[in-house]
Formats: C-alpha cells, structure tokens, sequence
C-alpha cells in the first residue's frame, strides 16, 4: 500500500492554440497562470501552467499547446473528464458566465450526490465544475471571479476505460479506496490524509473504441508525494509490483516519474517540491518566459519564434 501518495499533484493536456487555451483558463475560468515554460523535449512548444495563487499541489492544470495540432478523438484509455471544486450553490453563477463567454457543451447533471456542470474546453476538452461542501482552500481571486464562486483547485478525474477492473486494483495499492458505485462507474478516494483533489472516478465502457490523442486530450494524470524520498518509495514500490517506472526526471518545479496504468491512461507521481516560487517571485507567477536550463540558448530564438499569448 502506497500511503506516501496524497491526491492529485497536476493535470496535463494538449491544445492547439496558446492565446486561446491562455484566455480560456485565465479569463473564462478565472484561474491564475503560474508559469510559461516550454516543452522540455520540444521547447519550441509552450508549456503553461494554470491553478491557484501558487501553485499548489492539486489545483494545477497544465498544456502543451502545439500549433495546429489534429483534435483528439474521445475514447477509452484516456481521462475523460477533468472536474474542479466550487462551493455549494455556484453552479447557475457559473452557467452564466460561461455562456456569457461563448463556451459550449453546458449540461448540469447530478453523480454521486454532487450536483455537477459539465462544459467544453477550446479543442472539446471535458471539463466539470463539482459543486462540494466544505472545500477550505484558498481560490485565486484576481481573475475576475470572486472568492464566494472562484474554482478551490481539482475535484476529481474520470477515466473511461474498457475494462476499469486492474486500474482500479492499482489505484487501492496507490492508497485509493472504493467508495461508491453508480451505473458502470466507481468511485476511488484517497485514504487518510490528503491535499483536497482527493478523487478519481473509473467508468468502464467496454464496447466504446479507444482514443485518439491530439488537442483536448488528457496527456497524463500526476499524483502528489511529499518529497524524493516519498518519490522513490513508491517508484520501488511499484516496479516490485511489475510496474515499468522511468527514472526520476526533474521538471525544474517538481520531479517526475512515469508509468503506463492497464487501462491505458500514463500516470506520472510528481514531488511537492521545490514548487513554482523557485525562480520567480510568487507576486510575478507565470509573467517572464522561463526555460529549462539546457534551452537557455534557445531564448533569442523563442522568444521571437512562440505565440504571443497577451493581448
């Protein structure tokens, strides 16, 4: 059992447009961009990072934007539904306002005793807006959304799957547990002591294709640990178990370790530390192009070469 792993660390997509996926998470949702990076295996790609005042470890929702990338297709394999935590009673404040801002998909629909509303991202991205009592983190509120409404960081992913039954056997051993079921879907919680994002859904849809990634695909799903230490715990933990784990890589924010789950959908379990502070001001997150240090070289270049993402 892997008790060092507390929740949701980050989520990452693809997209097709910089300025779009920009606007659409900073203005349309209200969150606050923590960092503009680049790929580190393709640095002429963007990597931005979106979440609370800093970052914190289940609130960070994070694109590879590639210019003029094919949309994905939806599918098993991947996370389906990506689903943040509001408060109690916001979900017509927010119906309003994304229809006011021209998204499209709304539904309002009700799992497990959650009242939920479902919506599109720019490249079809399925996103969710959880209503849950009692969530104490701190919104970021200087994105035009005040804190009685403002997003309170990451409820849950959903993942459809073919056959849900091994993944869900992993997720008990990376200390999730059953706690209800509804239809083909089962719901895991973190047990114990965790950051908030604490839940993750399996729906097993076993006549459905599989997916096709492109834009608005789920690239990776990232779970929380507290240090390296707890890092390789479980990286030894889960290669005794069968599990083929990369080394540790450092992600300048985090480090990273990498897995491919049975039902097809690639987890990474990614460090708490140092966090997004480590080279910018926590007053200036996400303002300055910052670089990997084995681009740095790459800046004249980048800096004339990617999209503009500001009017």
């Amino acid at each position: 059992m892997l008790d060092q792993i507390k929740g949701l660390h980050h989520v990452t997509s693809l997209a097709r447009d910089a300025k779009e996926n920009n606007n659409f998470f900073t203005h349309k949702l209200g969150l606050r961009r923590v960092k503009k990076t680049v790929n580190f295996d393709a640095p002429d790609v963007y990597h931005l990072y979106y979440a609370d005042e800093f970052g914190t470890p289940g609130s960070v929702m994070t694109y590879f934007p590639f210019p003029d990338a094919a949309r994905g297709r939806p599918g098993t394999g991947e996370v389906g539904f990506t689903a943040f935590s509001v408060p109690e009673g916001t979900l017509a404040f927010w119906a309003q306002r994304l229809v006011s801002e021209g998204v499209t998909g709304l539904k309002r629909s009700e799992l497990f005793g959650e009242q939920r509303l479902t919506f599109e991202g720019p490249d079809g991205d399925g996103f969710a807006l959880v209503e849950t009592r009692d969530d104490g983190r701190a919104p970021w509120t200087n994105g035009g959304v005040g804190s009685d409404e403002a997003i309170r960081g990451f409820h849950s992913v959903s993942m459809r799957l073919q056959d849900g039954g091994a993944t869900a056997e992993l997720l008990k051993f990376m200390n999730y547990e059953e706690i209800d079921k509804s239809g083909s879907v089962r719901r895991f919680a973190v047990k114990g002591d965790s950051n908030g994002a604490d839940v993750i859904d399996v729906e097993s849809l076993p006549v459905l294709g599989h997916a096709r990634q492109g834009a608005g695909s789920v690239h990776h799903v990232a779970f929380a640990v507290e240090n390296r230490a707890k890092q390789l715990e479980v990286r030894k933990a889960l290669m005794e178990t069968g599990y083929q784990v990369t080394p540790v890589i450092d992600r300048d924010y985090f480090w990273a370790i990498y897995f491919r789950t049975p039902g097809g959908v690639l987890f990474e379990v990614a460090t708490n530390e140092p966090g997004f502070d480590r080279d910018e001001d926590t007053k200036h997150l996400g303002e300055a192009l910052k670089l990997p240090s084995q681009h740095e070289h790459l800046r004249p270049y980048l800096e004339s070469h990617l999209q503009p993402i500001e009017d």
